[in-house]
């Protein structure tokens, strides 16, 4: 009893609770907005019209210009891609007294970009159609575009954002005359 009774000095020994582990609850991930699908819009804007013409220097010719658009995306996740059709209206003259004007541009583009929040920033390119009228006729051509953009959505039904695009035609319908437009829009 002697020898025992060190044992029960502390009184019965008691057995720690096994720990209880409660899974963690996963954490609230709000939906990103879904940029997939068939949209159309309209843009508005201002354009630099400049020529490789002989006796044209200096800054060229500079006009609004205005139209619409319609396009289709698809959503990856954190990227966008999409194609998209434009068609604007403008009559911008060509500074070099001969009354040549461009009057309208059209584009097909593929656009490439990252989502941010509720917001798309995007490059893109594609193939650009440009006529320009004159004393002596109508004069067409196909180039090229290229450029970047940004959309914001301000719900799952509207966007509003820009582009700057630049388009290059070169020896413009055989006239062996280079034309290059830088454009800035606004699009809804």
């Amino acid at each position: 009893a002697a020898i025992s009774a060190p044992a029960f000095a502390g009184g019965p020994v008691t057995v720690a609770e096994e720990p209880v582990i409660v899974p963690a609850a996963e954490a609230y991930v709000a939906p990103g907005l879904d940029w997939s699908g068939a949209y159309v819009g309209g843009q508005l804007g201002y354009g630099d019209v400049d020529t490789s013409a002989a006796g044209v220097d200096g800054p060229g010719g500079y006009g609004w210009l205005g139209g619409v658009h319609a396009g289709y995306r698809w959503d990856l996740g954190s990227w966008v891609a999409g194609t998209e059709v434009t068609w604007d209206k403008t009559s911008i003259e060509i500074p070099d007294g001969s009354g040549v004007e461009l009057d309208n541009v059209a584009a097909l583009k593929l656009t490439a970009g990252r989502e941010i929040g509720n917001s798309l920033v995007y490059g893109t390119l594609g193939a650009a159609h440009a006529k320009i009228s004159s004393a002596t006729g109508d004069n067409s051509d196909n180039g090229m575009v290229y450029g970047i953009g940004f959309d914001h959505a301000l719900n799952d039904k509207w966007t509003v954002g820009g582009e700057v695009l630049q388009h290059n035609f070169d020896d413009f319908d055989g006239t062996g005359t280079d034309v290059d437009a830088t454009t800035i829009k606004a699009k809804v």
